[in-house]
């Protein structure tokens, strides 16, 4: 009998759960373009293989008595890798329920949080081993979201210029879904960020 469990990898399941973002973000970037149902389709499944990476890190974090960084910020992180993917989703579906085809202000907001999400993904990809990189890529993520909320406000600007009130609610909401996708992004920025100075002072 084991006295002590061998410790967890908490670094490789942060990765593993961010490139399902990553990869989730190139699929819907598919169905913007396309409006194809099975990229919406594929969208949902990736979210839900990047849920269960999650259950495994929570289960793990609960089970394990050391870790190498503040577990606290090992949730953080997740959660908020978790949300954007799951933002990602819920614009798939309200695409779906208002019956609606992505407009060109749309295809410029997944982009630019496709790219938020490769940075985000070279982060956490470095996080462990080389900090300062993870760092440069972070400042990356926090560009992105602030081209994000130029973006969405043009889009606002452009959609309640139109005369269809129940259309600019529809399109307001698809909107909103993406920009507060990138704000999740940012969230986890910053966590980085926070792990990076901890560590720093170890």
């Amino acid at each position: 009998m084991r006295l002590f469990r061998r410790s967890c990898d908490f670094f490789k399941l942060l990765s593993a759960q961010v490139s399902k973002t990553v990869e989730g973000l190139d699929a819907l970037r598919q169905f913007s373009r396309t409006m194809d149902p099975a990229y919406g389709n594929r969208v949902k499944t990736i979210e839900e293989e990047a849920d269960e990476i999650r259950r495994v890190l929570i289960q793990e974090l609960n089970r394990t008595f050391v870790t190498p960084i503040d577990r606290e910020d090992i949730f953080s992180l997740s959660r908020a890798i978790d949300d954007v993917l799951d933002y990602c989703t819920t614009t798939v579906y309200e695409f779906e329920i208002y019956e609606l085809k992505a407009d060109e202000r749309t295809k410029v907001m997944v982009d630019i949080l496709a790219e938020a999400a490769r940075e985000l993904g070279d982060a956490v990809k470095h996080l462990r081993a080389y900090p300062a990189l993870s760092t440069e890529h972070a400042v990356q993520v926090k560009r992105q979201e602030n081209k994000m909320e130029l973006a969405y406000r043009m889009a606002l600007a452009e959609l309640f210029r139109g005369a269809d009130a129940i259309f600019m609610m529809k399109m307001r909401e698809i909107y909103r879904h993406l920009s507060n996708a990138a704000d999740r992004a940012d969230e986890a920025a910053n966590v980085i960020h926070s792990i990076v100075v901890k560590r720093g002072r170890t």
